[in-house]
Formats: C-alpha cells, sequence, structure tokens
C-alpha cells in the first residue's frame, strides 16, 4: 500500500489531471466527502469515484487537455495538503461565457484524508474569482 502523499501525487497526476479520469476508484473510497470552500456558499457533497471521473470529464469539456502541474505537497499523518496550477484553453461553456479559446489558468489548493490508502475526504479550495476575470477578459477582447 503506498503512502497518503503518493496516494494524493497519483491521484492528481493520474486523475484530477484528466489523463486517466477512469482510474479514479484506484485513488478514492467508495463515498468520499467533498468540502467545496466557497466563502460565500460552503458546500459539501458526498462523491463515488464514478462521480467523480464525470467531473473530471466536464473539466475536459470545459478547458480541453490541460496540464495540470503539482507545486506543493505536505503531508502529515493522514492529512495531505497539495495545491496546483492547472492550464488549459476555453473550449467549451463555463457559466454563462460561450467558448473563446483563451488560455485560462485556475490555481487551486486542497486538503486530502486518506485511510488505508484511500482519499476518503478532502476540502478544497478554487480561485473562482481567478477563472472568472479571466473568461471576462477573454470575452471583452474578443
Amino acid at each position: 500500500m503506498i503512502n497518503a502523499k503518493e496516494t494524493v501525487r497519483q491521484f492528481l497526476l493520474q486523475v484530477r489531471s484528466g489523463l486517466h479520469p477512469d482510474r479514479a476508484g484506484r485513488f478514492m473510497a467508495d463515498r468520499v466527502r467533498a468540502h467545496q470552500v466557497v466563502s460565500e456558499a460552503p458546500v459539501v457533497l458526498e462523491r463515488t469515484p464514478q462521480q467523480y471521473t464525470e467531473h473530471v470529464q466536464e473539466m475536459l469539456d470545459a478547458y480541453g487537455a490541460f496540464t495540470l502541474t503539482v507545486d506543493e505537497l505536505i503531508a502529515e499523518g493522514d492529512r495531505v495538503y497539495a495545491r496546483w496550477t492547472q492550464n488549459g484553453r476555453h473550449v467549451g461553456t463555463v457559466g454563462q461565457h460561450p467558448p473563446t479559446g483563451a488560455q485560462v489558468t485556475a490555481v487551486t489548493s486542497a486538503v486530502y484524508r486518506v485511510e488505508d490508502g484511500l482519499i476518503v475526504e478532502y476540502w478544497i479550495q478554487i480561485d473562482r474569482q481567478g477563472i472568472a476575470a479571466q473568461l471576462q477578459q477573454a470575452v471583452t477582447e474578443r
């Protein structure tokens, strides 16, 4: 069994990256508590590996084959903090923004809780305001 830090690293590089979203079940428990840390409206979801695969497919539909770079990975006990940068192109509708083809960069961080080699819970923060500003700028420059 791989340690918590390596579980999260491989999850990010294989699944979240969009390279192999169908491998979510290798790294996630059957049900994962997903805390969407949005200051104005925090949400807690329960996700299955299949639902996570579908979530990554939605990102691929919106941003094409994007790149994901793990910028930081820190582990202590069953918790792993990860920060990554994701770069893609705006090829699908995102919110109210029709595709522009512009490059979009997202900075994201999350804390994952790992039990028995599988992710069982995570708290994620995405720079949604930064993404919205980039999409708005792309529309304005069209």
